[in-house]
């Protein structure tokens, strides 16, 4: 309900007058679109953001996409703890759910950190940015490198570039300078790791060791950013309408760029379109991932891939647990990550099935639209070339999709049933055998 209401205002503001360049109302259709991808910090827009909205828009934008980051819920509490204001039992609770704290005790602690954690991050990625755009663009770059860095720690991929290089489109101005594109990937990672797995680096020195948790996402995530820099170098090498015409050093920085943005950020240093069929599939799958629990991301989330990838390991190995690292993880969370991986299969397929079916006028591709609809529900906000062609139907879904792809599938179909079936301790269930396999 929270991101709704977000959803809901931030429309009603982008659809003003005073929102746009032009001093005209904006089509609901596009307000509404925008204000979903902001507030699920996604990034695909129906209209380019830095000429159609003007300063007061691209001001609500922002705030929708640090909102949408945080979650409504972090951020409202940040602010009654901040005044010191006491919570009701209600809210405290709401509260501690949605930072996933234990118990009340530390749950003012686990707030305030994580909007410390975001604004120093965000902080520090605005003036390493305003070293680069600042010389070029005067106080004009002040204003971009805030706006990037913000976009790019929440995982949003909005951008106003062509503020500042009328045509400029997201970082694709950037492809030969590869200091603003290792700033913008160092945000996107910190954003994507998350605030816990940032608190157990930082408090290494303490505890003289990682948690559970920061071990597998941080393998996790190693993993994936080097395989899909290795893919995409190799097999964009010699694409000329990607990164086939840049020199040697210029393909490695944005085939590892390509590897970063694609799971969950949204910002483009080349043109999605182009890409072979086979880093397509590739983004599809990365975007479907995405990034660690608890973090600024979307997708089924790195956690949940991990655990699953080691149940079938384990399952191959003919173990009937699932083991990392040592320890086994409880069957509950094995369960939940199974169950989140098929329901996010299912709004992925049902999407592109819309997709494919509601714009006659445009003949999509299947994977095409395949790309859109994981970059839909993984916040990643890719386009793949199509979004701004689509109808209002392929519109609405790619809205749910977002929202269903920020919350949680999970969470989404739980917040949508009437009761949860409950069993007694000494309820005994009489088992039933199926074949599987």
């Amino acid at each position: 309900m929270s991101f709704l209401v977000v959803i809901a205002i931030g429309a009603i503001i982008l659809m003003m007058p005073f929102s746009s360049v032009s001093g005209e109302f904006t089509e609901p259709v596009t307000a509404v679109f925008t204000a979903v991808s902001a507030t699920c910090v996604t990034g695909l827009t129906l209209v380019d953001t830095g000429v159609h909205y003007n300063l007061f828009g691209q001001i609500a934008i922002l705030l929708m996409i640090q909102i949408g980051g945080l979650g409504l819920v972090t951020f409202a509490s940040f602010v009654n703890f901040a005044l010191r204001r006491k919570l009701e039992l209600h809210t405290m609770k709401i509260a501690t759910e949605s930072v996933n704290s234990t118990g009340f005790s530390d749950v003012r602690g686990i707030v305030l950190g994580i909007v410390k954690f975001s604004l120093i991050a965000e902080i520090i990625g605005a003036l390493l940015l305003a070293i680069a755009f600042v010389p070029r663009y005067g106080l004009a770059g002040i204003y971009q490198s805030i706006f990037l860095a913000i976009s790019g720690f929440c995982n949003a991929g909005f951008d106003i570039t062509s503020r500042v290089i009328p045509g400029g489109v997201s970082l694709r101005p950037y492809t030969d300078d590869p200091y603003v594109m290792i700033v913008i990937s160092l945000m996107i990672i910190i954003g994507g790791l998350g605030y816990y797995v940032w608190t157990d680096i930082v408090n290494y020195k303490e505890k003289k060791k990682f948690s559970f948790m920061t071990k597998i996402v941080a393998i996790t995530e190693l993993i994936l950013l080097v395989f899909g820099a290795v893919f995409y170098i190799i097999g964009e090498w010699d694409n000329p309408n990607t990164i086939g015409n840049m020199n040697g050093f210029d393909k490695i920085i944005n085939g590892g760029f390509l590897s970063v943005t694609m799971r969950t950020a949204g910002f483009i240093n080349i043109d999605p379109h182009e890409l072979t069929n086979t880093s397509k599939m590739l983004s599809v799958l990365y975007m479907f991932i995405g990034c660690a629990s608890g973090s600024t991301g979307g997708g089924i989330k790195t956690n949940t891939f991990a655990v699953i990838v080691m149940t079938m390991v384990c399952v191959i190995r003919g173990k009937s647990e699932t083991v990392v690292f040592g320890r086994r993880i409880e069957k509950d969370a094995v369960y939940k990550s199974l169950t989140i991986m098929v329901m996010s299969t299912l709004v992925v397929a049902i999407t592109s099935l819309v997709l494919i079916n509601t714009n006659p006028t445009y003949r999509f591709s299947a994977l095409e639209c395949a790309f859109e609809s994981a970059s839909a529900f993984g916040t990643a906000g890719v386009p793949s070339g199509l979004t701004a062609s689509l109808t209002l139907p392929s519109i609405v879904a790619l809205c749910f999709s977002m929202i269903i792809g920020r919350v949680g599938p999970v969470t989404f179909a739980a917040s949508l049933s009437i009761k949860n079936a409950k069993t007694t301790k000494n309820e005994i269930i009489p088992e039933g055998r199926i074949m599987v396999g």
